[in-house]
């Protein structure tokens, strides 16, 4: 997946989740010499919404709820939305962005684009 710079604005990527089967990719923040950025100490937070303006989230994936964890040193962001989650979703399209929290206060969005939710068949 994508690998965004440390010295970039928010990589602009594109999801598809697919209904009822778990939600795992694996992202790696790296620097402008391709080393991974550690992320001990860091929190995350990603929310899928409808719509920009609209006040409640579809989905929250965070590091407070375990559905986002930090790979220290690596420099990893592993999602793991349970199939029982996915399985709830109801939506075609959406927007999402992925932010990263220093232990120090300071933000940065990695991750921005649209949601697609492919359906599921078998139930």
């Amino acid at each position: 997946m994508a690998t965004p710079r440390l010295s970039e604005k928010a990589g602009l990527l594109n999801i598809t989740i697919e209904q009822g089967a778990t939600f795992n990719p694996v992202f790696t923040w790296k620097d402008e010499l391709g080393n991974p950025i550690d992320l001990s100490g860091f929190s995350g937070r990603m929310h899928i919404r409808g719509e920009i303006e609209d006040v409640a989230p579809l989905l929250e994936i965070t590091t407070a709820n375990t559905y986002m964890v930090l790979g220290g040193a690596l420099g990893t962001i592993t999602l793991n939305v349970p199939a029982s989650i996915t399985a709830a979703l109801d939506f075609d399209t959406a927007v999402y962005d992925l932010e990263l929290e220093s232990s120090g206060g300071d933000v940065t969005r990695l991750l921005k684009g649209s949601v697609g939710l492919s359906p599921e068949v078998t139930r």
